[in-house]
C-alpha cells in the first residue's frame, strides 16, 4: 500500500473528491469539496487522483489551506464571490425591439449579471482543462485563442462589476 502525503487528490466512493491535509498512522484527514473534514483510514477503498509524496512533517497548516484553496478553484466550479456595482443594485435591464408594436423584455439586472459571471467562470475552467489536457500545444493554443476572444466580446459588460480585478480582459498588445 502506498502512503500518500498531504496535498493528495483522491475521490472517495462516499465522500467525493477532497484533499489529504494531514496524515496520522492510521487515518487520512481530508477536505472533501462537499463534506468537509472526514477522517478515512489509511486501507479505505479510494481512487487516487493525483498522490504527493511528501513527508507527513514537512508542510505547514497555511501551504495546506494555500494548496487546497488552489485546488478547489482549479478543478471544481466553486468560484469566488463577484460583486455587482452599488449603482446597478435592483436594477433592470431593458431590451426594446426595434419594432413599436412588440413588448419590450425587462430582465433584474443581478439576475443578468450572474449569468455574466457563470459565462466567465465556465470560461476560466474551460481554460484549465485545456491547458491541463493532453491535446497537442498548437492545439491548446487554438483553442486558447477563441477564449481571449470570448472573454474581449464580454469587455462590453465590465461596467457592471464592482471591482476592476473582476473585468473580462480581452487580447492586449
Amino acid at each position: 500500500m502506498q502512503l500518500l502525503g498531504i496535498s493528495s487528490r483522491i475521490n472517495h466512493p462516499e465522500f467525493g473528491k477532497g484533499v489529504v491535509t494531514n496524515v496520522t498512522s492510521k487515518h487520512y484527514w481530508v477536505t472533501f469539496i462537499d463534506s468537509g473534514l472526514e477522517t478515512i483510514d489509511l486501507d479505505s477503498e479510494f481512487e487516487v487522483i493525483e498522490a504527493a509524496e511528501d513527508d507527513v512533517d514537512t508542510i505547514s497548516f497555511h501551504e495546506v489551506e494555500s494548496t487546497l484553496k488552489a485546488i478547489l478553484k482549479k478543478w471544481s466550479d466553486v468560484s469566488e464571490v463577484v460583486n455587482i456595482g452599488d449603482k446597478w443594485k435592483g436594477g433592470k435591464l431593458i431590451m426594446q425591439p426595434g419594432d413599436p408594436n412588440l413588448k419590450a423584455t425587462e430582465v433584474p439586472i443581478d439576475t443578468f449579471f450572474h449569468k455574466i459571471t457563470m459565462v466567465r467562470d465556465r470560461l476560466r475552467v474551460m481554460e484549465q482543462k485545456i491547458n491541463s489536457s493532453n491535446l497537442e500545444e498548437q492545439e491548446k493554443i487554438d483553442l486558447q485563442q477563441y477564449i481571449t476572444r470570448s472573454y474581449g466580446s464580454l469587455t462590453t459588460f465590465n461596467v457592471l462589476f464592482k471591482l476592476k480585478n473582476h473585468n473580462f480582459v480581452g487580447q492586449r498588445g
